[in-house]
């Protein structure tokens, strides 16, 4: 694990994954951008709300028979409530989201082809992105079922980018046949990011780590 000093405050900071490049300071929460052998300062983090949650960075578990750990989080909002999106990083190094909103869980775990995604930025652009519109990403078929502006509260641990306090994206999320969901996500309108995956319960993840809640045991299934 590759763990250079902060350039803020000289802590250690871990950078498990090359594809990895931005690192929030578990100490003095400054945003770290690494450039080859460079770190860059990109601000302050916003300490991200706490949450009713279980999930924790350094919960494990298993998707798609690969080992995975939580290593970041970004907090997001939108008029009427927040959701968290906790970035799963692979054994095999691969990276995919693990989206709670309302306890329920979207799994994530790979990216589409970005190719598939004109005729929705076309759509957007055009103010037509709304619930109920149909659209094929990786040679499937998928439904809009949620489109809105959302902002950023806050971020922590590694990501694959920057999530500044304040920072706005134009979220869509779609669902598919037989539990299959993906979601886009787009800053820069010519760059959506886009990632596949499912509809899951906890239990399918088998997680272990979890957080302590009080008044919340810890279930069955995620006991050692």
């Amino acid at each position: 694990m590759d763990a250079p000093a902060c350039p803020n405050c000289g802590a250690p900071l871990a950078f498990r994954s090359a594809a990895l490049p931005v690192k929030v300071c578990d100490f003095c929460r400054s945003t770290v951008i690494r450039r080859g052998p460079a770190l860059e300062l990109a601000g302050e983090a916003a300490t991200v709300p706490e949450g009713v949650s279980p999930l924790q960075i350094g919960t494990t578990g298993t998707a798609t028979g690969r080992p995975f750990e939580l290593v970041g989080r970004v907090r997001w909002r939108w008029t009427d409530g927040a959701w968290s999106e906790w970035l799963m990083l692979f054994g095999d190094g691969s990276h995919g989201w693990l989206s709670e909103s309302s306890s329920r869980w979207m799994m994530l775990p790979r990216e589409g082809r970005a190719a598939d995604v004109p005729d929705l930025v076309a759509r957007m652009r055009g103010g037509a992105v709304k619930p109920g519109l149909r659209v094929m990403l990786d040679g499937s078929a998928y439904e809009v079922n949620d489109a809105r502006i959302v902002t950023c509260l806050g971020s922590e641990g590694e990501l694959p980018f920057a999530a500044p306090a304040g920072l706005e994206m134009f979220s869509v999320d779609l669902i598919g046949h037989d539990g299959r969901c993906a979601s886009v996500q787009i800053e820069d309108i010519d760059k959506p990011a886009v990632y596949l995956g499912r509809y899951v319960a906890l239990a399918d993840l088998k997680p272990r780590n979890l957080r302590t809640i009080e008044g919340w045991p810890v279930p069955d299934f995620a006991r050692a």
